[in-house]
């Protein structure tokens, strides 16, 4: 195995070495070792891909298509995002020069971002929410302004935006928002959609929206950002949580034609195009599969009042998550723990995987991450073994 040469292993992107690992992934790895553990780590949906959409891949498989696409992606699958947006969120998108398809929405937020970011610029994430987005500001040269909003029910206030674009976060260049929010599942209403919006418009900053959650929401249907303030937001979204296609790696771009024709570029050098099979396969989900979610939804709905009935029982705090598939409990104060404490502790002692609340940034810190995207059983062993490591704690307090 050949080690690399000291003569080049100084020269490497400066950016990237003070990058950690993915902490997400990397405590699910450090703890999968620990015999008869059970996982509530992972945010990937315990769904099979619906059989028409997996057709639809097969198809396309033994119909030799085998070539590049379009850069943009197949026409057939753009144009079905666009009715989709139009249909679900009542935004209107051109799919010629509006959309993108991208490998996932991870791709679509690198991609975004790249568009969009010179070194020094900074991005306002409200926290806490997903890591890669802070990792993509910092591996670009940029500086993620992180917003606290743990006292306002995890979301960001017009005030506190306000505030911060006059002082930290002043000069910005973007704010990204995730909604259904990972890890939180809180939802924005379209009142506080608006509020927002109003703070932004005309201020020279963009609005990437990361709506890829949005056909898990429980109460109220989604509302996008890009429906009311279509000319500043970068919609990104996807089929990997609504239609279970994780492994599929389909997300989409869909912004003003001005920012797309730009972010096409990154997108075409970065990766060319996505394949041929996922790419029809999301298309035939988009077409005739948009009731796919439903019961998914039902499914998830009754895990998540499960989970936050028996975690107010066992006396956690919670926001009560209105979309996605996860909960964010705070740990007890006396308790006396870190979130990583607690969660290694809980691992090594009641054989219980959850996710460390800092993983989301520092608004994280005292917060875990449970995830309800796995079976019911597995929920209900879970929070029985909780249970049981909390009664311990309480105990020795």
């Amino acid at each position: 195995m050949p080690e690399l040469a000291k003569s080049v292993s100084s020269i490497c992107n400066k950016l990237v070495k003070p990058l950690g690992d993915d902490k997400i992934l990397e405590f699910n790895a450090a703890i999968s070792g620990i015999p008869g553990i059970v996982k509530l780590t992972l945010g990937e949906p315990d769904f099979n891909v619906p059989e028409h959409v997996k057709d639809a891949a097969i198809k396309s498989i033994e119909d030799n298509d085998s070539h590049y696409t379009p850069q943009k992606g197949i026409p057939g699958l753009r144009k079905a995002i666009s009715n989709y947006l139009a249909t679900d969120y009542d935004v209107t998108y051109d799919p010629d020069t509006e959309v993108i398809v991208t490998i996932g929405a991870t791709e679509a937020i690198y991609t975004s971002l790249y568009t969009i970011m010179n070194p020094g610029d900074k991005i306002i994430v409200p926290t806490p929410t997903f890591s890669i987005y802070m990792d993509d500001i910092k591996i670009l040269g940029g500086i993620p302004v992180e917003v606290d909003t743990s006292s306002d029910g995890f979301k960001i206030t017009p005030e506190k935006l306000q505030h911060v674009l006059e002082n930290e976060g002043a000069g910005a260049k973007a704010m990204i928002i995730n909604y259904p929010g990972n890890p939180t599942g809180v939802v924005y209403d379209r009142a506080e959609i608006e509020a927002l919006a109003e703070v932004l418009r005309d201020k020279g900053i963009f609005v990437i929206s990361d709506e890829i959650y949005s056909q898990l929401v429980y109460g109220e249907k989604h509302v996008s950002f890009a429906n009311v303030l279509p000319e500043q937001t970068i919609l990104i979204n996807g089929l990997s949580k609504s239609h279970a296609m994780t492994g599929y790696r389909i997300g989409y771009i869909a912004a003003p034609k001005d920012f797309v024709s730009e972010a096409a570029k990154v997108h075409s050098f970065t990766v060319t195009c996505p394949s041929n099979p996922a790419q029809y396969a999301a298309q035939e989900a988009l077409e005739n599969g948009l009731d796919d979610p439903i019961e998914m939804r039902k499914v998830y709905k009754k895990r998540r009042d499960y989970i936050v009935k028996e975690l107010n029982k066992l006396g956690y705090e919670t926001v009560e998550p209105n979309g996605a598939f996860y909960v964010f409990p705070k740990i007890p104060v006396e308790f006396n723990l870190t979130s990583d404490q607690f969660c290694r502790r809980l691992a090594s002692e009641a054989k219980l995987g959850v996710v460390p609340g800092d993983a989301f940034g520092a608004a994280g810190e005292g917060y875990f991450r449970i995830s309800y995207a796995t079976s019911m059983d597995l929920i209900k062993e879970g929070i029985k073994r909780l249970t049981q490591f909390t009664n311990e704690l309480l105990q020795k307090n």
